[in-house]
């Protein structure tokens, strides 16, 4: 009995320690690569539906501007009379209503020098000097003369910085309307010497071109998304607007050339018959340009001021912005261009300092970007669209101001041919993505900059078939995503956040499509989902989530684990080859067929077995954190290749490396990885077996190519 007891005490003691021993495993959240975007992206719903589109009960609201505006060239000053008709069309009743103010960024006591780091430097240009250290502040902010009822009554509104709230007496119900008038004005900068998407350029003659923007106080988007966006405006991030009408009159001296959004409902009264006719002439010319006002007879008027002045009257349907453009020293040209049926006028107005440049492609440049967006995603919907000389890179409805001039010879280099030309492009672009397909710029930068700058590219290669692409190409982005990870911000990251903005909102984004298109999904597939994202969203607002879902819902393809990849991480490709393992096979035993591994080094067998294919175990290795596809090219050892390509699936239980087999009839002597630098991986060595010796110089040529 003692021995019995004995026994049992030492089972249990045993069988206790051991449970002691014994540690509770941690468990993990899902971090797969494939695992569902459904906690990043918003609820589906019946403005917002899970397959992208607008639902039933989408709602945007309209609001439409009368305005009278003044353009004081000898002042360099812009007045505004403008009435807003708002239209609530959404199912909530408002407090309030928000007006954007972007040109109270330029105000003397703007926030928005004081949220820029800066140090002193150890020596600048006089130019950049007056413009970093200025010997006073320059006051270009609205200000407000008045803010009132229809009546002429006083109407309360409340200014913070950049924005200004209009205080209703009562709230505006669903469905109804709401109008007021605002009386303005403010001081217009030298954009070229304080910089600014718009402004004027003084040229020594004493004249001055006008390229007006942003230029009236207009109303913020609510939607039913974010309600009210009202993010203040601190100079790089753009804004969101609501589509509607706009009644425009603007007096200029008499002797300016405009060029603005909208119909020109005066043609006799502000241009010449001349003038008249080689408009009409324009209108009809659907290959060559017609040149509305020359060279010559713009310099005859540049030399002299006119003491009178005359105003040009516009109507513009269904635009969410107004621009304008005006000087006495503009050349005027103009080509119709087809659409589908349907004739649009692609116009350039530019300076003689711009000429022969502008003379040559602007317009050439503004009709190709028409019939390669309209192509894409649906016809451009205006009765034009302008290039202007305005020395810089921005854009608004059916009106765009873009850079580039010739040296003063009239010669230029085809490094300045093609900036001018990618410029205008990708400005005219702009139409389409956000002017039509209103994506909110402020948060999301990347909707309207990034896929903006992937039809860019396919229009530059229409244009020309050798297009110095610079930015698209994932060999281009490369050495952006292999920088310092503490500068680099993922794609999904609001525009005033990021470090490197022109490659995180422009490169990386256009990258991610172009590999989607020629990589992933396919010519075919991709250009379906995006035409239909595109129509899907004409002339409304989308959300990352309505994209995302469009591609995925139009193209049978699940794509979250790209989406998560390049959009919500700064992961980068690396994909190499970690070994290879090479086997024939022999007739085993008892009908069986055995694998013989060859041991010897290299690809080549040291023995050739008879009836035997060349088999070949590849274990891939994947040290970046991009799940990507693996696309791999043999060649054989008479010459011919032949291309594999495995889905980025081939990752979903293995993060890290995975095995496959590949069987031929012919010895392989060379296993290379992405052959056309199809995936942007920033570590090529690892990419060929056998690997090739890197030599000093080709790491150098490496590490200067960047």
């Amino acid at each position: 009995m003692k021995k019995l007891n004995l026994l049992l005490f030492s089972f249990v003691f045993i069988a206790g320690a051991n449970f002691a021993q014994q540690k509770t495993k941690q468990g993990h959240t899902n971090q797969n690569k494939f695992r569902q975007l459904k906690d990043e992206l918003a609820t589906p719903n019946r403005q917002h539906t899970a397959s992208g589109a607008p639902g039933v009960a989408y709602t945007q609201q309209k609001v439409d501007y009368n305005m009278d505006i003044v353009l004081d060239d000898d002042n360099q000053r812009i007045y505004g009379n403008e009435t807003i008709t708002y239209h609530n069309n959404s199912v909530d009743k408002l407090a309030y209503l928000w007006v954007q103010l972007d040109q109270n960024m330029r105000a003397a006591d703007s926030k928005t020098p004081d949220i820029q780091p800066n140090k002193i430097p150890q020596k600048l240009s006089k130019s950049r000097f007056d413009r970093s250290f200025p010997s006073e502040a320059f006051d270009g902010g609205f200000k407000i003369e008045g803010v009132t009822n229809l009546d002429g009554s006083d109407l309360s509104y409340t200014i913070n910085q950049t924005m200004m709230r209009i205080n209703l007496t009562a709230p505006l119900a669903s469905g109804d309307i709401f109008e007021f008038k605002i009386k303005w004005w403010y001081n217009i900068n030298n954009h070229r010497t304080q910089g600014g998407r718009s402004g004027y350029e003084h040229f020594p003659d004493g004249n001055n071109n006008y390229v007006i923007a942003q230029f009236y106080p207009r109303m913020c988007v609510y939607d039913n998304v974010e309600g009210w966006q009202n993010d203040q405006f601190w100079g790089r991030s753009e804004f969101a607007l609501e589509f509607g009408d706009f009644t425009v009159n603007i007096t200029t001296p008499e002797d300016h050339m405009l060029g603005a959004t909208g119909v020109l409902l005066n043609e006799k009264e502000v241009l010449t018959r001349k003038q008249l006719k080689k408009l009409a002439e324009a209108k009809k010319s659907f290959d060559k340009i017609v040149i509305i006002q020359s060279q010559e007879e713009a310099e005859k008027v540049e030399k002299k001021r006119a003491t009178k002045t005359k105003t040009w009257k516009f109507k513009a349907t269904n635009v969410r912005d107004y621009a304008f453009a005006s000087s006495r020293k503009f050349i005027w040209d103009g080509m119709a261009v087809d659409i589908n049926g349907k004739t649009v006028m692609a116009y350039s107005y530019y300076s003689r300092e711009a000429n022969p440049l502008y003379g040559d492609h602007s317009t050439k440049a503004v009709a190709q970007t028409l019939k390669t967006y309209s192509e894409y995603t649906f016809d451009y919907p205006y009765h034009k669209a302008i290039s202007v000389d305005g020395q810089m890179g921005m854009e608004y409805p059916q009106i765009c101001f873009n850079p580039g001039r010739p040296d003063a010879d009239g010669t230029y280099s085809d490094r300045v041919k093609y900036r001018m030309i990618k410029v205008t492009i990708h400005e005219v672009g702009h139409n389409f993505f956000p002017m039509i397909v209103n994506s909110d710029e402020r948060q999301w930068t990347w909707m309207d900059e990034g896929l903006n700058s992937y039809m860019e590219m396919l229009a530059e290669l229409a244009y020309d078939k050798d297009f110095p692409i610079t930015r698209g190409y994932p060999k281009n982005i490369v050495k952006y995503m292999n920088g310092d990870q503490s500068k680099i911000a993922p794609i999904m990251s609001k525009g005033d956040n990021v470090y490197s903005f022109g490659n995180n909102a422009y490169g990386k984004p256009a990258t991610a499509l172009w590999i989607l298109r020629e990589t992933i999904m396919g010519k075919e597939l991709f250009d379906h989902a995006f035409k239909t994202y595109s129509q899907r969203w004409k002339f409304k607002h989308p959300t990352p989530a309505d994209f995302f879902r469009s591609m995925e819902d139009a193209s049978a393809m699940d794509l979250d684990w790209f989406w998560r990849g390049w959009f919500y991480t700064t992961d980068v490709t690396d994909i190499g080859i970690q070994s290879v393992k090479k086997f024939q096979t022999k007739t085993g035993e008892n009908d069986t067929v055995e694998f013989v591994e060859d041991t010897s080094a290299g690809l080549s067998f040291a023995n050739k077995a008879t009836h035997s294919k060349f088999h070949y175990e590849i274990t891939y290795n994947k040290p970046g954190g991009l799940v990507m596809p693996i696309i791999v090219e043999f060649t054989y050892k008479d010459g011919s290749t032949e291309r594999k390509t495995y889905p980025a699936q081939i990752w979903r239980y293995n993060d890290k490396e995975i095995t496959k087999t590949f069987s031929s009839d012919k010895e392989i002597t060379n296993i290379a990885l992405d052959p056309d630098l199809e995936t942007a991986d920033l570590d090529t060595s690892n990419n060929s077996f056998p690997r090739k010796e890197q030599t000093k110089f080709t790491q150098f040529k490496k590490k200067m190519k960047g």
